[in-house]
C-alpha cells in the first residue's frame, strides 16, 4: 500500500514556480529522505503534504485519502511533522504540557493521557525532565520533546522537516538514531527532508530534488552511485562511500557490509605492505 502519493503536482509562490510537475510516491511502513540543494523545494512538499500549502495543479494523496477540505483532518490525524526549529512548536510551559496539548486537541481522555505523556517521553529519554520548562532544554532535547509530542499523537506517517540541522554533530547523530529506532520499533512511514548524507545511505528510498524537479528517485545504493549527476547538482556522497571507493581503487574487493573503521583498516593494512 502506498502511504503517500503525489501527482504531477506544480505549486507556486506568487507567480514563480518552486514546486513543477512533482510526482513519486512512499511505500506504507518505508524510511524516505528528500534531499536537494537549498530552494531545491524539500520544506515545500512537506508542507503540501500535510494541507499547510495548497498545490496549484496535481493531486496528493494520503493512505488513498485525496488531499481536499474534506478530507484535510482526517490526512491530519495520520500525518505528524516534526519542524526544523523546534520552540515553534512548543506551546506548554513544561514539557508535560506541551505532550498534553496535541492529544488535548484529539479530545484524548484525561485518564488516558498521563500513561501516554510517560510513554512517550521515556520513548525519547526525556521522562526525567517532564516538568522542565522546554525552552531551557538544549537542542537535541527539544527535538526529543517535538517528536515525543507528535508520537504521542499515534500518525501512521511521521515528516521530518529538516529536524537535524540546527544540531551539532552528537545532537545529530542522536536524533537519527532515535528516528531509525521508532521507524523499526512501530513499523512507521518515515519522510525526512535533510542534508544529512548519512541519514541518506541509511534510508530505504530517495528522492533528490533540484529547482522544483524530481532528478533522482530510488534505492540509497542506486542514487549515490550516480555521482556525477550528485556532484552537478552539489550535493556529496557518503564518508563509508567515498572509502568504499578509495579501498576498490587499491584493488581491494569491499563487502557491503563493512563500516567506515574496517574500511580505514583495511586501506592502512594494505599500504603497510608497500
Amino acid at each position: 500500500m502506498k502511504a503517500i502519493e503525489v501527482k504531477n503536482v506544480s505549486f507556486a509562490y506568487d507567480r514563480e514556480d518552486v514546486i513543477c510537475d512533482v510526482s513519486f510516491s512512499v511505500e506504507q511502513g518505508t524510511y524516505t529522505t528528500i534531499i536537494g540543494h537549498n530552494g531545491s523545494g524539500k520544506s515545500t512538499v512537506a508542507k503540501l503534504i500535510i494541507g499547510l500549502l495548497e498545490a496549484r495543479t496535481g493531486e496528493i494523496l494520503v493512505e488513498d485519502y485525496p488531499l481536499n477540505l474534506e478530507n484535510l483532518y482526517t490526512i491530519r490525524d495520520k500525518v505528524g511533522i516534526v519542524f526544523q526549529n523546534p520552540d515553534n512548536q512548543f506551546i506548554g510551559s513544561t514539557v508535560r504540557d506541551d505532550i498534553a496539548f496535541g492529544l488535548e486537541n484529539h479530545c484524548v481522555d484525561h485518564d488516558r493521557m498521563d500513561p501516554l505523556i510517560e510513554e512517550f517521553s521515556e520513548k525519547v529519554g526525556m521522562q526525567e525532565y517532564l516538568n522542565s520548562e522546554p525552552t531551557k532544554l538544549s537542542g537535541g532535547q527539544k527535538q526529543r520533546v517535538a517528536i515525543a509530542g507528535v508520537l504521542a499523537m499515534s500518525p501512521d506517517i511521521l515528516i521530518f522537516d529538516e529536524s537535524t540541522s540546527m544540531l551539532d554533530p552528537q545532537g545529530k547523530a542522536e536524533i537519527n538514531a532515535l528516528i531509525q529506532q521508532i521507524h523499526e520499533e512501530k513499523n512507521l512511514t518515515i519522510v525526512s527532508i535533510t542534508h544529512d548524507i548519512e541519514e541518506v545511505a541509511a534510508s530505504d528510498h530517495v528522492i533528490v530534488l533540484n529547482k522544483g524537479k524530481v532528478a533522482l528517485d530510488g534505492t540509497p545504493e542506486e542514487v549515490l552511485n550516480k555521482e556525477k549527476t550528485l556532484y552537478e547538482l552539489q550535493l556529496d556522497i557518503p564518508f563509508s562511500l567515498k572509502w568504499k571507493h578509495a579501498l576498490e581503487k587499491e584493488g581491494i574487493t569491499v563487502k557491503e557490509t563493512l563500516d567506515v573503521k574496517g574500511m580505514v583498516d583495511e586501506l592502512c593494512r594494505l599500504r603497510s605492505k608497500k
